[in-house]
C-alpha cells in the first residue's frame, strides 16, 4: 500500500462543526445583550465579519467600521475583553446543551484515523476552552486527549491567514509539512495551511461556499463520504516524501 500522511491537522470552526452558525454568532449576540451593547450580528453581516479571524479582533474590526464612537470610550479595550469572555461563556453553554453537533463524517473519520495510528492535531484561532469543549461534546469526554497538539487561541501573535499557527503545530509534532494533511473550511484557513506548505483538503461551510479555494487538494461539501483511503489517494501525488 502506498504511504499516507502521518498526521491530520484539523481546523475547528466550520470544519469540525458548523460552530460559527450554531454557536459563535448567537453567543456574540447574547453577549451584546448581556452587557447592554447595542449591536446585533445577523447572518449576512456575520458572514462578512468572518474575513477577520479571532473573536476579539472581530469585535474591534466591527467597532472600527460600524461604531467608531465605541472605540472612543475610555473603557473600550476592557469592554471588548468582557464581551469576548461573555461570548465564550454563552458558547460553552450552547455546547453543553448539545446545540452544536459535529459535521457529517467527522466522528467516523477521526475514529478511522485513530485506528490506523495517525497522529491528530488542531490548528485554530478559537480559544483552547472552546476547542476542548467541542471535542468532548462531539466525540465524548476526554476526546481532546486524542489530539497530540492543540494549537488554539493566542499561542501565536499572527492569526490566520498567517501560517504561524500551522508552523507552531508542525514544530510541536516534529513533522515536516509534507508528512501531514490539513483539513480546512475557509479561504483564510487555506492560505494559512498552504503558507506552511501543507497539503490541504477543504470542506465548505455555509459561510465559505463562495471562497476561493485555489490550491486545495479537493473541495467537498462535508466529510460524509470521505474515508482515510480516499484521503491518502488525494494526498499521495502532492507529497514530496
Amino acid at each position: 500500500m502506498r504511504r499516507g500522511p502521518q498526521a491530520l491537522i484539523f481546523d475547528v470552526d466550520g470544519t469540525l462543526a458548523d460552530s460559527e452558525r450554531d454557536g459563535h454568532r448567537p453567543a456574540f449576540n447574547a453577549a451584546f445583550a448581556e452587557l447592554a451593547v447595542p449591536w446585533h450580528w445577523d447572518e449576512d453581516l456575520y458572514g462578512s465579519l468572518l474575513a477577520v479571524t479571532g473573536g476579539k479582533e472581530r469585535l474591534r474590526h466591527y467597532a472600527e467600521v460600524y461604531d467608531p464612537e465605541f472605540l472612543a470610550r475610555p473603557d473600550a479595550d476592557q469592554l471588548i475583553g468582557a464581551l469576548h469572555r461573555a461570548k465564550t461563556r454563552h458558547y460553552l453553554a450552547l455546547l453543553a446543551a448539545g446545540r452544536i453537533p459535529l459535521r457529517p463524517g467527522v466522528g467516523r473519520l477521526i475514529a478511522e484515523a485513530r485506528t490506523a495510528g495517525l497522529r491528530l492535531a488542531i490548528a485554530t484561532t478559537t480559544s483552547p476552552a472552546n476547542v476542548v469543549a467541542l471535542l468532548d461534546s462531539g466525540l465524548g469526554p476526554g476526546a481532546d486527549s486524542w489530539f497530540e497538539v492543540i494549537g488554539a487561541g493566542d499561542v501565536v501573535p499572527k492569526k490566520k491567514p498567517a501560517a504561524d499557527i500551522y508552523l507552531w503545530v508542525l514544530d510541536r509534532l516534529g513533522l515536516p509539512a509534507a508528512a501531514c494533511l490539513a483539513i480546512e473550511d475557509s479561504a483564510n484557513g487555506l492560505r494559512a495551511s498552504l503558507g506552511a506548505g501543507l497539503p490541504t483538503l477543504v470542506v465548505q461551510s455555509e459561510y465559505t461556499a463562495k471562497d476561493d479555494f485555489a490550491g486545495a487538494l479537493a473541495v467537498l461539501p462535508d466529510l460524509a463520504t470521505m474515508t482515510l483511503a480516499k484521503m491518502v489517494a488525494l494526498w499521495q501525488p502532492h507529497s514530496t516524501l
